[in-house]
């Protein structure tokens, strides 16, 4: 059966139709079949087009492989809002099975196997302040915060303010940084942060 041989993919956090026909040494159009065929009897776990995982291999998945697989299903985007406060440790809660973006591109919601991948676009202007970190692109600590208060402040994010501890953030980065920002969503910052 060819699916022990795809099993080799095990240590790849994802593949592609060309990594099976790299791997089988078969054409494109019969890789192509094979990967509908997979994921139709539950082998694959088809991400988004031409991107694929081992269903065996999901289940296993660290907190860290599922980032990654975040900043994958929708480029560019960068972890934000309450998840990297969440690895910041700015927030008392805890998602689990749930991770949110920042994206330029578009909103959007991919629910795959129990765990749902949330991207809320921003406009060009407010994309920034991410670094990479360990392969990851992630907001500062900082921008997590402010990406969440923008979007709650026009009713488009719910936020738990007593789950936050401000006094992990740096108040004075946070008073430059919302400058560009409109003046509802900065009156919210300046009045929480007492700035």
């Amino acid at each position: 059966m060819k699916y022990d041989i795809v099993r080799k993919l095990k240590g790849n956090l994802f593949f592609t139709v060309e990594d099976l026909q790299d791997l089988l040494g078969i054409k494109p159009e019969s890789a192509r079949v094979l990967c509908t065929r997979y994921t139709r009897k539950g082998f694959f776990i088809r991400l988004k087009k031409n991107f694929y995982v081992l269903s065996e291999r999901w289940e296993g998945f660290s907190r860290e492989e599922f980032l990654k697989i975040s900043n994958v299903l929708q480029v560019p985007s960068y972890i934000s809002f309450m998840t990297a406060l969440s690895l910041y440790d700015v927030t008392t809660q805890v998602q689990r099975g749930f991770y949110e973006s920042a994206s330029l591109k578009r909103s959007v919601r991919f629910d795959i196997k129990g765990t749902a991948f949330n991207y809320y676009k921003l406009q060009g202007k407010y994309y920034s302040d991410f670094i990479k970190k360990d392969g990851l692109f992630i907001a500062t600590k900082e921008k997590a915060f402010i990406d969440s208060l923008y979007l709650y402040s026009f009713g488009k994010y719910k936020l738990d303010f007593s789950s936050i501890d401000l006094d992990k953030l740096d108040k004075g980065r946070i008073a430059g940084m919302i400058e560009v920002y409109p003046q509802k969503t900065g009156n919210i910052i300046r009045k929480l942060c007492r700035i």
